[in-house]
């Protein structure tokens, strides 16, 4: 027993001897939001979406700086629901019917108050027993839409 407790205390001392395992990351920057994240003695923290940075990657992962594209439906007190969706490579935005003096708009960036520069989507809309809709490719970057009665 003796032998066992000085065995298991001198395994115990070296371990304390092995140097600590030195982990680092190269600096990068993905700025636009983010976070921390902590386990251990270990502390991450990062941000995304700033398109400065190279592409990381290793393993089967891949990051890529750049920031996400957004597609809103911004609701208008009295007009009908507007529901925006994308699949594919398409955009669909839809309303139901009736929708009567209402035209579709669309922005690229919301601004406070009344500043942001809305731009009309003419009809006509395609349209079946229960709804309108408009379908355009998918942009690039953030947009908008609403239902506006002048």
């Amino acid at each position: 027993m003796r032998t066992i407790t000085a065995t298991l205390a001198s395994l115990l001392a070296s371990l304390t001897l092995l140097p600590a395992q030195s982990y680092t990351l190269d600096w990068f920057t993905l700025d636009g939001g983010g976070g921390t994240s902590t386990n251990g003695g270990f502390t991450l923290t990062g941000t995304i979406g700033q398109p400065d940075a190279g592409v990381l990657s290793g393993g089967g992962f891949t990051l890529q700086g750049g920031f996400w594209g957004t597609l809103a439906a911004v609701q208008t007190e009295g007009a009908p629901f507007l529901s925006v969706v994308q699949s594919n490579d398409m955009v669909v935005v839809s309303w139901p019917k009736p929708a009567d003096g209402f035209t579709l708009q669309c922005a690229a960036t919301l601004t406070p108050g009344t500043n942001t520069v809305w731009t009309p989507i003419p009809p006509p809309y395609r349209t079946n027993v229960t709804c309108l809709d408009y379908l355009e490719n998918a942009p690039t970057g953030a947009r908008f839409y609403r239902l506006w009665k002048p």
